[in-house]
């Protein structure tokens, strides 16, 4: 292996983008009264002009709704199109925010203000804008760079190949969509088998660390973002490993997608040669800065156009079936008896929260906010949020649009697992660092 090939300008320039990318997400800089990292502080400003929230709410939903219609999404599964139909009922709201007409509950604070101001416009403002600044950890190398170091771990802990590290990285730094496209693609190229893809899916397709800003802001935790965001990553990683040995992932086949005999990987000792070479090679191979900062802030759009609907019509459905009916109250009960034994302030209201996870993973965030309680336990839901994975606005359905052989038992099994899990983890983990 040979890293003579990259000259010294090259390592530099690798080096610089993979340090301005993570000052972007994991340096609080204070500018003003607020002390909170750059990302946050560049989708703040932006949000300050005049009527934002409404031109930009708008502008989102419908154009959501067109682009549906342009890409025909409601033709892959009838799944699909039932979350089309939820798309379109998001006019609806959009028609209440606008005239200001509908029934009085509707307009309170925790209501449609929450979900069209904390929710929806944050979010499809801050994942275009997080994209470009994204192309900087996942568009030149930093991602495989890290990756080689990364696989002695896969196989051992999570069952799945070395690679497969790539997309677990892909995911917290960049987004689940981008990381189950990755997936997707291996698995069809006979790289993955059926087991270890769907191992992959439903263990490392987290939202990324822009969504995960927003879940820190609802809850008021910027002031402890890093601890935040390096919790999560652990207790999601440690659910995986878990869920990968029962049921149902351990069950699926050792066999690969064209049906040709499984073959394991061989064994080889990591060097810092070999990751650099990883990364430089990356970075070598990379189009152009302003090609990547392009196509990213397209994926990111894109991204943002197809969520922005399915935020407000499953978020606005999602409050009022936790306002009116008792479904969320009935999931809850699910999760009750460990947020009892691990001592989780208010359990059983919290456990109702996270039940209200597999409709939009934002969710259980704004409610738990008005409730005001303490840190360890908004840290918790802010955690579990994110480590659920599976939620029907977004991850579910995309991941249903891929090849990987999942039911749709399967989702809501390994969800379950999943927040169950998520729970007895994490709050050891916060007593220990917040007590």
């Amino acid at each position: 292996m040979e890293t003579k090939k990259f000259n010294s300008k090259d390592i530099l320039m690798f080096v610089l983008y993979a340090l301005f990318g993570i000052f972007m997400f994991f340096v609080p800089i204070k500018i003003g009264e607020a002390n909170t990292i750059p990302i946050d502080h560049l989708t703040s400003f932006v949000k300050k002009a005049p009527n934002y929230n409404l031109i930009f709410g708008v502008f989102m939903v419908i154009a959501g709704i067109v682009y549906a219609i342009k890409t025909k999404s409601w033709e892959k599964s009838k799944l699909h199109m039932v979350f089309f139909a939820l798309k379109l009922v998001a006019l609806v709201f959009v028609f209440m925010y606008l005239t200001n007409k509908g029934p009085a509950r509707i307009f309170d604070k925790d209501m449609l203000p929450l979900i069209w101001n904390g929710i929806m416009v944050s979010v499809t403002t801050i994942v275009p804008i997080g994209s470009v600044f994204l192309a900087f950890l996942t568009g030149f190398g930093l991602m495989e760079f890290i990756g080689v170091f990364m696989e002695p771990v896969m196989r051992p802990v999570f069952k799945t190949p070395g690679r497969s590290a790539v997309d677990a990285v892909a995911s917290f730094v960049g987004s689940y969509s981008l990381a189950l496209l990755i997936t997707n693609r291996v698995y069809m190229e006979d790289t993955y088998t059926k087991k270890e893809a769907a191992i992959i899916a439903t263990g490392f397709s987290t939202v990324s660390a822009t969504f995960m800003i927003i879940v820190a802001k609802t809850l008021d935790l910027m002031d402890y973002w890093l601890a935040y965001f390096w919790i999560t990553l652990i207790v999601t990683f440690l659910v995986t490993a878990i869920t990968a040995r029962i049921f149902p992932l351990n069950k699926k086949p050792q066999e690969y997608y064209s049906g040709k005999e499984y073959v394991p990987e061989e064994k080889k000792k990591v060097t810092f040669a070999d990751a650099l070479d990883a990364g430089m090679t990356a970075y070598k191979n990379a189009d152009s800065l302003g090609k990547v900062i392009k196509d990213n802030f397209i994926d990111g759009f894109k991204m943002a156009l197809n969520i922005a609907p399915s935020l407000l019509g499953v978020g606005m459905i999602g409050l009022l079936l936790a306002e009116y009916t008792p479904i969320f109250d009935i999931i809850g009960y699910i999760f009750y008896p460990f947020t009892l034994i691990t001592k989780v302030e208010e359990p059983l209201m919290v456990a109702q929260a996270l039940g209200m996870s597999i409709a939009e993973m934002l969710l259980p965030a704004p409610l738990v906010a008005e409730a005001g309680l303490g840190l360890i336990t908004k840290m918790l839901v802010a955690i579990v949020s994110v480590s659920e994975i599976l939620f029907f606005s977004a991850s579910i359905p995309v991941m249903m649009g891929t090849e990987i052989p999942l039911k749709f038992s399967d989702y809501i099994i390994i969800w379950i697992e999943r927040v169950i899990l998520s729970i007895v983890i994490s709050m050891p983990i916060l007593y220990l660092v917040f007590r």
